[in-house]
């Protein structure tokens, strides 16, 4: 039987930072657009915390992405045309982005705690970006065919990769890919710290 562990008091600490971290980026990037929606600046911290902290970390700090996202309306466009489908899937992309973050790197970092974090920083964007296309055809497909119709794309599909999110994945991909020795470094440097703590140095 697991005996349960309560995060420690450095933890929680470190969540209360990344927490405030991920409110700031993200009304920053709310200012930061290409195409009709904004850069989502918070995909560093999420990472960082799900991999120090666990996959749950990740998880409330995915959560609290969706509530800055649907707060500064920045998926407007969407909740006019239907509320609950855009509650659902903001929420969803921001918490399975975190979760996967934290279970990719759990996974990998037994082998190496560098491509632990660079695959985690790497799979939160790929979750983000592909929650949201499947939300796309399940919630607001008859729309987007309107909408790429009027822009003149030839496929709902063209529309959603090429006219809504191409700019914006690569951008947050290649963030993320960019910033991933930084991360590398600040996940390893936390990890320390923990470490130093728990010995009492």
């Amino acid at each position: 039987m697991t005996t349960y562990t309560p995060p420690s008091t450095q933890k929680l600490t470190l969540l209360a930072i990344l927490t405030a971290i991920v409110v700031v980026l993200q009304f920053l990037g709310a200012f930061v657009r290409f195409g009709p929606f904004s850069v989502s600046l918070v995909l560093m911290p999420i990472v960082i915390g799900a991999a120090l902290i666990g996959r749950l970390a990740g998880g409330w700090l995915g959560l609290l992405f969706g509530v800055v996202v649907l707060a500064s309306g920045d998926a407007n466009a969407f909740l006019m045309i239907n509320p609950v489908g855009t509650v659902v899937v903001v929420m969803l992309k921001g918490i399975l982005a975190g979760l996967a973050a934290g279970c990719v790197y759990k996974l990998l970092s037994g082998i190496s705690k560098t491509v632990g974090a660079v695959a985690a920083a790497v799979v939160c964007p790929i979750v983000n970006t592909g929650v949201f296309i499947i939300g796309s055809y399940v919630f607001f497909l008859p729309t987007l065919t309107e909408w790429g119709m009027a822009a003149g794309f030839t496929s709902v599909a063209a529309f959603i990769f090429i006219g809504l999110i191409s700019a914006n994945f690569l951008f947050e991909l290649g963030l993320n890919v960019l910033l991933s020795p930084a991360i590398v470094r600040l996940i390893q440097y936390g990890q320390d710290r923990f470490s130093d703590r728990k010995t009492g140095s």
